[in-house]
């Protein structure tokens, strides 16, 4: 029997990996969905996250490409490794679009998942665009966790 996955992490890691079932398999967003909640046992909080947090990346996902695409100096967007894409994708969606996540989080959750699913300059990169977008929040949404 499987372990049960109950941590936020796993639930992003999850929807990056239906984000990339997408954009390299074509797959729909129904399907890639579905995929990813009936491959792990999870506790229903987490899965409503899941829920969450993919159609919300999904739904914001020209406007997060926006956001990235103005931080980029003397790079092309179209020259962004596709996972670290995706990846800034579900973050900015969340930093931005999720309540109740403090920014900080969700910044250092993208830069373990960048060390662990991509390149080595990955969490760097990731780290540099979340970070410039996290200094251009209003002052009001910079909570620091506890």
């Amino acid at each position: 029997m499987s372990q049960i996955k109950n941590t936020r992490r796993s639930a992003r890691e999850a929807v990056l990996q239906a984000l990339y079932s997408m954009e390299v398999g074509g797959e729909d967003a129904t399907k890639a969905l579905n995929d990813i909640l009936a491959r792990e046992k999870r506790d229903s909080d987490i899965d409503e996250f899941i829920v969450e947090l993919f159609h919300t990346s999904l739904k914001n996902r020209d406007w997060c490409e926006n956001e990235i695409k103005s931080r980029l100096n003397n790079w092309e967007f179209k020259r962004v490794a596709i996972l670290d894409r995706l990846l800034l994708v579900l973050a900015i969606s969340e930093i931005f679009f999720i309540e109740n996540i403090p920014p900080k989080v969700s910044i250092a959750e993208a830069i373990e998942i960048a060390k662990q699913f991509s390149t080595e300059e990955s969490s760097a990169f990731v780290n540099g665009v979340l970070d410039n977008i996290y200094k251009s929040l209003p002052k009001e949404n910079q909570t620091i966790p506890s």
